[in-house]
């Protein structure tokens, strides 16, 4: 092969813009097949207001301080802030 003789590259190919197709929505990221979507708590669920005093539903973080809720999960309570954790005791 000589230095002048160079394979030629092809040419760029030319963009198609396809139409859209309609598909169905994809599923959450890691989410399972067929799980229901839990709507997020607001103010209201952790509060309730008793005559002139508000009463707080939930415990507060004892690393965080007030204003910081724990989540209540089956088997423990959690912060989401620090990552506090406090397991609940089993039932014999």
């Amino acid at each position: 092969m000589a230095k002048d003789e160079k394979a030629a590259a092809p040419a760029p190919a030319e963009k198609k813009q396809e139409e859209k197709k309609e598909s169905k929505p994809k599923a959450a990221a890691g989410g399972k097949k067929g799980a229901a979507v839990k709507e997020a708590a607001s103010k209201k669920d952790y509060y309730a207001v008793q005559g002139t005093k508000i009463e707080r539903k939930r415990r507060n973080c004892p690393k965080c301080g007030p204003g910081v809720f724990l989540a209540e999960h089956k088997d423990r309570n959690a912060c989401g802030k620090c990552g506090y954790t406090e397991f609940k005791a089993k039932k014999q």
